[in-house]
């Protein structure tokens, strides 16, 4: 869908901005900030039933400074090309696009395209790259501005930000961060970009393997894992992400928070439930156990956890169901898919 406005051409520079996620809203507004002409913001379709994962309106934003918005699918497509080209960008922007920009679309800026990639690149390419370095206990990642190539985050790099990922961090607080740093960034670059004296520097190759995509099943808990792990993860997948789940007596329910883990010995086998209080649920880990903070079921917003056990009748004593290794391999991103969970399990 369109949103239909003059089509208007300063005489000062002039660029096209593509985003969809919530790193996308403060590099837009750096650029309402700078004098640059913005002559069109280009975003995805509204969604019809569940929101993507990091998903922002953008057209507010753009509506409010008069520019332009364009809603598409698929930005590769002959028409979205076009469009960009009608448009005339000395420059495009793209923040939080997570489909790559087709050779035809690459050449249309005189200046080129730019992205961000939250990582320190080249480490940390793929997919969900925040969520990754929380979940594997990580305690920096950052954002890398680079001009954007054919490849999967290969571009050369413009410049890198460190952020720091706390042990209470969550993937939001943390892509708060990051995007941040991206629209410090483009403010910090933006002229030169513009003039084509950017500074530009080769990638080197990568360390570790391309990160996975990761799908709302992966979300699944494994408790034999130690407890600071089971805190890492909840975090790692928590709003505005589709959350960590475990199931109990085949009973699916949503874990949303926890608390940094102490030393605490574990009373228990893992995944049982070692006493509640007002507050908090105390499961038992391989190594201790872990306070879960909030709970709830699928589909509902988060709750007190302590609250959430009253209502459904879990009490000291019970246990979540076991996670087979295959599974937990594959939530890790080390294996094949199980069936039962890509099924959605029981």
């Amino acid at each position: 869908m369109v949103r239909q406005l003059p089509n208007r051409r300063s005489s000062g520079p002039r660029l096209v901005f593509v985003g969809a996620v919530h790193e996308a809203q403060p590099a837009l507004a750096a650029l309402f900030d700078s004098a640059v002409d913005i002559a069109g913001v280009v975003t995805v379709p509204r969604p019809d039933g569940q929101r993507p994962s990091g998903y922002v309106d953008l057209e507010p934003q753009a509506a409010a400074h008069g520019v332009p918005v364009r809603r598409c699918a698929n930005i590769n497509a002959a028409q979205e090309v076009e469009h960009v080209r009608q448009l005339a960008p000395d420059l495009l922007v793209v923040v939080g696009w997570t489909r790559l920009l087709g050779a035809e679309l690459l050449r249309v800026p005189p200046r080129g395209c730019i992205g961000f990639h939250a990582s320190l690149l080249p480490r940390g390419r793929g997919r969900a790259p925040v969520n990754w370095a929380i979940l594997r206990g990580e305690d920096e990642t950052g954002n890398t501005m680079m001009f954007l190539d054919a490849g999967t985050d290969t571009g050369d790099i413009i410049d890198q930000r460190r952020v720091p990922i706390g042990p209470d961090d969550t993937c939001a607080t943390v892509y708060a961060r990051v995007g941040d740093a991206g629209a410090a960034m483009l403010r910090d670059h933006l002229q030169a970009l513009l003039d084509g004296t950017a500074p530009r520097r080769a990638q080197g190759p990568a360390s570790g393997d391309l990160l996975r995509k990761r799908s709302p099943q992966m979300g699944i808990t494994d408790w034999s894992r130690p407890a600071r792990a089971v805190h890492d993860w909840i975090r790692a997948l928590t709003e505005p992400y589709p959350g960590a789940f475990a199931f109990w007596a085949g009973r699916k329910v949503m874990l949303w928070a926890s608390a940094v883990p102490g030393q605490a010995a574990s009373r228990g086998r893992p995944g049982e439930v070692l006493g509640c209080d007002e507050h908090a649920l105390r499961v038992a880990t391989a190594d201790g156990s872990l306070l879960v903070t909030a709970m709830s079921d699928p589909g509902s917003p988060p709750q007190p956890a302590a609250a959430w056990a009253r209502q459904s009748t879990m009490g000291t004593g019970d246990r979540f169901d076991e996670v087979d290794a295959a599974t937990a391999r594959w939530a890790l991103g080390l294996g094949g898919d199980p069936v039962a969970v890509m099924a959605g399990t029981r």
